[in-house]
C-alpha cells in the first residue's frame, strides 16, 4: 500500500477513527497491529509470515538471552537471532546475486555450470525490518537493554505501519516506551502530522516524481553517449529526485505517525548542504548511518585501534552499507566511495592544522558545494544500471563521451534545474534550524497559503501511483 494513493487515505483515516474511539489501550493496540500487517500484507499476503517469523524469532531469542546462565548460552541465542535474520535477508536479496558471482568465477576457472533460474521476489522492506530486530537482540545482547515484556508491544515495533517499509530504522528504545501507556495525538500534534505528511507526498509526488524524475530517467535510461548538459542534468535530478523521493517517505511517516500520537525520529538533516562526508552521514538517512556506526564500526573498533584500523573500519562500514543497499557490484563501488570520501577527509583534518579562514562563509560554501559534487559522482554508481552505463555516464559528464547525443528536451532541463537550485539553496538556508523553528516563525496566513498551494500541486499533478524507491531496498 503506497502513501501517495486514495486506498492509503482511507485506510489512514479508519485507523485513526479507530484509534481516537472509546476503546481499551489495549484493543487499540491490537488493532493497529492488525492494520500494520493489513498495511503490509497489501504488497504480498505470503511475506506477511516472513515478518512475523522475524517477529517470533526475535522476541523469544532475547528472552532466553536475558535468562541464559553462561556466555556460552547467550551467544548461541544471538547466533539464532542472526542466523534467522540475515539468512533469510541473504536468500531472498542476495541469493541470485551470489549465484550469478559464483556462476562467474567457476567460469573463469574454466568449468562449465549452468546455473538454475533464480525468480525469488523480494519481500518489500526487508532491508528495513531485519536491521530493524536485530538492533533489539543486539541491544539485548550488549546488555543495553532488557527484553520488552509484552510480545504485543515488541510485535507492533517491528511492524509498526508508518515506517515498516522505509524507515526511519527506529531503535527499540526510541519506539517500544511509547506502547507503554496510551496516546492520542492532541490537536496540535494531529495538526503538525498532517502538515508533514502534506509536505512528505509534496516532496514524492510533485518534486521527484513530476519535476525531476523525467530528466534522471531518460538520462541513465539512455544507454549512450550524452551531451555534458544532458549528463549533468540527467544526474543532478537524480540527486533531488532521491532525496525527495526518500526523504518524502519519511516525513510521511513522521506525519502519519504524530497524528496517531507517536514520536519518530528525523531521518534527514538538509544533507545537501553537508560540509564534508562525515557532516553528510549526520545528515542523510540518519537512521541507517547511526545503525552502521553504533552495531559495525565501533564494534570493529572504530578510530580507538590506530589509522590504518580507522581507515579499514571505515571502508568495511561503507562498503556493507553499500551492499545493504542493493545485490550489485555498483552499489558496493557506491560505498566504496564514501568510505574513500570519509577516510580522505578524516587524513586532511589530520594533516592540516586548523586555520581561522575554515570559519568564513566563502570557505563553508565552497565546501558544501565540493561536498555536493562529489556526493553526485556517487549517485552514478548508485541510479546505473550497471558499470559500462556507470562509464558512459561518467565519460558524458566530463566531455569525455564519443559521439555525445541530445536526449533531454529544455522543458525537461529546465524545471529539473531550478528544483535543484531551489533545493541546494534550501538545504543551505536550513542546514543549521528545523522545520518545527521555521514554521513557529511564519505567519499562520502563509503556511496555510503553502499548505494550500502544495495540496493544489498534489491534485493538479493527479497523484502517483510509483514507489518509493527505497521499496527496493
Amino acid at each position: 500500500m503506497l502513501f501517495n494513493s486514495l486506498t492509503f487515505v482511507v485506510f489512514f483515516a479508519i485507523v485513526v477513527a479507530l484509534h481516537n474511539a472509546a476503546l481499551p489501550w489495549r484493543v487499540k493496540k491490537i488493532n493497529l497491529l492488525i492494520a500494520s500487517l493489513i498495511f503490509y500484507g497489501a504488497w504480498s499476503p505470503p511475506f506477511v509470515l516472513l515478518l512475523l517469523f522475524s517477529t517470533i524469532v526475535d522476541w523469544f531469542a532475547a528472552r532466553w538471552m536475558a535468562g541464559a546462565k553462561t556466555e556460552a548460552s547467550r551467544r548461541m541465542f544471538l547466533m539464532l537471532s542472526l542466523a534467522g535474520n540475515l539468512g533469510m535477508l541473504s536468500y531472498f536479496k542476495y541469493g541470485g546475486f551470489l549465484l550469478e558471482n559464483f556462476t562467474a568465477a567457476v567460469s573463469a576457472m574454466g568449468i562449465a555450470y549452468k546455473a538454475p533460474e533464480w525468480n525469488i521476489i523480494l519481500p518489500v522492506g526487508i532491508s528495513f525490518y531485519t536491521f530493524q530486530t536485530l538492533a533489539y537482540t543486539l541491544d539485548v545482547y550488549l546488555r543495553r537493554a532488557a527484553p520488552t515484556k509484552s510480545f504485543l508491544d515488541f510485535a507492533l515495533f517491528v511492524t509498526f505501519f508508518p515506517q515498516l517499509v522505509a524507515g526511519p530504522i527506529v531503535r527499540p528504545s526510541q519506539l517500544v516506551p511509547q506502547f507503554a501507556e496510551p496516546k492520542v495525538a492532541t490537536r496540535d500534534q494531529f495538526y503538525w502530522g498532517l502538515v508533514l505528511m502534506t509536505v512528505g507526498l509534496f516532496e514524492k509526488v510533485v518534486l521527484a516524481d513530476s519535476f525531476l524524475a523525467p530528466a534522471a530517467d531518460a538520462a541513465f535510461g539512455a544507454g549512450k553517449a550524452l551531451h555534458p548538459l544532458d549528463a549533468w542534468t540527467g544526474v543532478l535530478a537524480f540527486s533531488g529526485q532521491i532525496f525527495f523521493d526518500f526523504s518524502g517517505y519519511s516525513t510521511t511517516a513522521v506525519g502519519a505517525a504524530l497524528c496517531l500520537g507517536f514520536a519518530l525520529p528525523n531521518n534527514f538533516l538538509y544533507p545537501y548542504a553537508a560540509i564534508g562526508f562525515s557532516d553528510f552521514w549526520r545528515r542523510w538517512h540518519i537512521s541507517l548511518s547511526t545503525w552502521l556506526r553504533d552495531y559495525l564500526y565501533i564494534p570493529l573498533g572504530g578510530n580507538q585501534k590506530g589509522r590504518t584500523r580507522t581507515y579499514a573500519n571505515l571502508m568495511i562500514t561503507m562498503l556493507l552499507g553499500g551492499l545493504w543497499h542493493g545485490a550489485s557490484w555498483t552499489f558496493v563501488v557506491w560505498g566504496g566511495l564514501h568510505g574513500l570520501y570519509l577516510a580522505a577527509e578524516r587524513a586532511l583534518r589530520e594533516a592540516i592544522p586548523t586555520q581561522e579562514w575554515f570559519k568564513s562563509l566563502w570557505f563553508k560554501a565552497a565546501m558544501a558545494l565540493l561536498t555536493y559534487f562529489l556526493v553526485n559522482i556517487t549517485w552514478v554508481f548508485f541510479r546505473a544500471q550497471n558499470f559500462a552505463d556507470a562509464s558512459t555516464m561518467l565519460a558524458s559528464m566530463f566531455a569525455l563521451a564519443p559521439k555525445p547525443e541530445k536526449v533531454l528536451y529544455y522543458n525537461e532541463i529546465v524545471p529539473a534545474l531550478i528544483v535543484v537550485a531551489g533545493m541546494v539553496f534550501a538545504h543551505w538556508r536550513m542546514r543549521a534550524t528545523t522545520i518545527e523553528a521555521v514554521a513557529a516563525a511564519t505567519p499562520k496566513w502563509l503556511i496555510a497559503a503553502l499548505l494550500a498551494f502544495m495540496l493544489f500541486m498534489l491534485v493538479a499533478t493527479q497523484g502517483s501511483d510509483s514507489a518509493f524507491i527505497y521499496f527496493q531496498f
